[in-house]
């Protein structure tokens, strides 16, 4: 493995890493919170600090989370195989599909949540709890992805 690729794998590991804790934040914030969110059980947390407290944390890791895999791990990755990634990220994300890292349609999906949530989210209760119910039942695919580069780049 030349020097570069060592470059690359130590930097995908740390960038791993830290997807690793934003992952790892959500899933403590959720055993906080009633899962699945209804309106009912919303309007009763925005009375407490700590539940708010929660939900942002939630939200605010969910955004970090696929920040730092859209923008670090996926170019470190397609990096350390030897890619262009000067390229569109469509691109970066067909080849990653097509190596079975990552699903295009759910990616972005992903996305554009994130930027939904980047715009004023807050004042609109419907929109806050349909975030928190996605990001809920589709924290699995950020921990598949996350495993499988893991496990196939960067083990040993």
């Amino acid at each position: 493995m030349g020097s570069k690729a060592l470059i690359y794998k130590e930097r995908l590991k740390a960038n791993l890493r830290q997807s690793e804790r934003h992952l790892e934040r959500i899933k403590i914030a959720f055993t906080h919170v009633n899962m699945p969110l209804n309106k009912e059980t919303f309007l009763g947390y925005l009375e407490n600090d700590e539940k708010v407290a929660f939900l942002d944390q939630i939200i605010y890791r969910f955004s970090k989370l696929q920040d730092t895999l859209g923008a670090k791990v996926f170019k470190d990755l397609m990096l350390y195989f030897g890619e262009n990634v000067n390229r569109p990220f469509l691109d970066i994300l067909y080849d990653l599909e097509k190596l079975g890292y990552v699903n295009v349609e759910d990616w972005y999906e992903f996305r554009d949540l994130r930027n939904e949530i980047s715009h004023n989210y807050e004042d609109n209760e419907k929109v806050v709890i349909n975030i928190v119910n996605f990001i809920w039942k589709n924290l699995g695919k950020f921990e598949e992805i996350i495993k499988k580069i893991k496990e196939e780049v960067c083990a040993g």
